[in-house]
């Protein structure tokens, strides 16, 4: 008699950023105000709370090579993705785009009216990872810092 199994259950855990100098990376996210956990890895890697998948760092290189990827060259250009932080309201967006910036974070676009009824801008951390900074229609983030989608 055979069991037969069951598809898996999709989820998404643990975003794992490569970082190139650990310490600065590490200053900046505790900075921009995001709760570090299992600080017993010390710099080995950095777990942060973010209201719903993990926030990982990890060394550029060390990462690559976990993933049998090569570490070189580092992209200056587009990586193909983009972490975002929603916000409530466009105040807000203004309001965490002057503060990432103040934190050490990188204007890449200035915040403005996005073509879908929302608005947006984006900065870079200081590894040069794009973070967009919008509230969309659609898209709200309750108190419980995660966010909700509309039916």
């Amino acid at each position: 008699m055979s069991k037969q199994l069951q598809d898996p259950v999709p989820r998404l855990t643990v975003i794992t950023l490569g970082v190139g100098d650990i310490r600065a990376s590490i200053a900046f996210y505790d900075a921009l105000g995001f709760s570090r956990r299992l600080k017993a890895t010390g710099e080995a890697v950095a777990f942060y709370d973010t209201g719903g998948p993990v926030l990982a760092l990890y060394p550029w290189d060390q990462l690559a090579a976990d993933a049998q990827l090569p570490d070189d060259p580092r992209p200056a250009a587009f990586r193909g993705m983009t972490l975002a932080w929603n916000c409530a309201t466009r105040e807000e967006v203004d309001a965490v785009l002057a503060f990432a910036l103040s934190k050490g974070a990188k204007l890449v676009k200035a915040a403005h009216e996005t073509d879908y009824g929302g608005y947006s801008g984006y900065f870079a951390d200081p590894d040069g990872h794009p973070w967009e900074v919008v509230v969309a229609p659609g898209i709200e983030v309750g108190e419980d810092r995660r966010v909700h989608l509309a039916e």
